[in-house]
């Protein structure tokens, strides 16, 4: 019989590409890594790692082993909420994991919702970027976290994960006051210095992807990954930014916001199997109905009216 925790550790492997971030993920030494993946593959009876220079690869034996790891690491995730199910009472802890201006919105009202109506609940909320989830997830230090992509640029489903939607927020060019609005506004920025996240990181893609698909590179001159420190920096101006719907509920004085046709959606994801589990279900039905209060496309705040050709489209 295979051993699920040599599985995981494969699974991983798959994922995280090398022994060495497999044993930081489980706080392993990459020698102890290396000795339970040698015995997962005497287990299996077959070569599941080859040598790819100095690194480990999957063989097609492996890569169908991880294949067949999800199902089963699924299948007891669904055994767990079975059983969640039949226990009297929701109690137990709940690890959520959102990005910054969710955890400023959305997240808030939706905790209030839960300790109302599952007071034995034991919520940790955990503020990190969305490309951090999915790694979090199935190492199950989160249980429910949200996640986004844009429209323009996005992001591969993870095999391991289940999601659903949430939210499609309309995203902004933030410019100083008294910029005059053009019928492109990424195209009328096309000299202006720009404001984006830190390399690796989804508003640093969408910012660039945005600047290319209007025909140039962006001059970067500063990069902030907190959405209020962006639009302080365009408020004394430093350069122009994209921000999303959430991030702009209060924009600072000197600000101007032009509506663009990019939408940055969000999800609530978990991993495959946990969706019946009733903590889980609790969350995601309390992070919906706080979605559908969202105000929608017309946040509070300083913003203009869409530029020529009609307001932005929706993803």
């Amino acid at each position: 019989m295979l051993d699920v925790r040599r599985l995981r550790l494969l699974r991983d492997l798959a994922h995280l590409g090398t022994i060495a971030a497999v044993a930081e993920a489980h706080t392993y030494t990459p020698s102890a890594v290396s000795q339970q993946l040698a015995a997962l593959q005497r287990e299996a009876g077959v070569r599941l790692l080859e040598r790819a220079g100095r690194r480990v690869a999957l063989t097609p034996a492996g890569a169908a082993l991880v294949r067949h790891t999800e199902v089963v690491l699924a299948a007891l995730e669904a055994a767990d909420a079975t059983l969640a199910g039949a226990r009297a009472g929701l109690s137990g802890s709940v690890r959520i994991g959102a990005f910054p201006s969710a955890v400023r919105t959305l997240l808030p009202p939706a905790l209030v919702a839960l300790a109302r109506d599952h007071p034995a609940l034991d919520l940790m909320v955990t503020e990190l970027d969305p490309v951090d989830v999915p790694a979090a997830l199935r190492d199950r230090r989160l249980d429910v976290a949200l996640l986004h992509d844009y429209d323009t640029v996005p992001v591969e489903p993870d095999r391991a994960l289940d999601s659903t939607p949430l939210l499609d927020e309309t995203v902004y060019l933030a410019v100083a006051a008294g910029t005059d609005p053009a019928a492109d506004p990424i195209e009328g920025a096309r000299h202006a210095n720009w404001i984006v996240g830190s390399p690796g990181t989804l508003c640093h893609a969408v910012a660039r992807h945005a600047c290319q698909l209007a025909g140039y590179q962006p001059t970067v001159r500063h990069q902030a990954d907190d959405f209020t420190a962006a639009l302080a920096l365009v408020a004394a101006g430093q350069g122009v930014a994209l921000v999303p719907q959430l991030a702009v509920n209060q924009p600072p004085p000197g600000v101007r916001l032009l509506p663009l046709a990019i939408r940055r959606r969000t999800r609530v994801a978990y991993r495959k199997g946990a969706a019946s589990h009733p903590a889980v279900a609790a969350c995601v039905a309390a992070l919906h109905a706080t979605a559908a209060a969202f105000p929608g496309d017309d946040p509070p705040g300083r913003h203009d009216e869409p530029p020529p050709g009609g307001p932005p489209s929706a993803a």
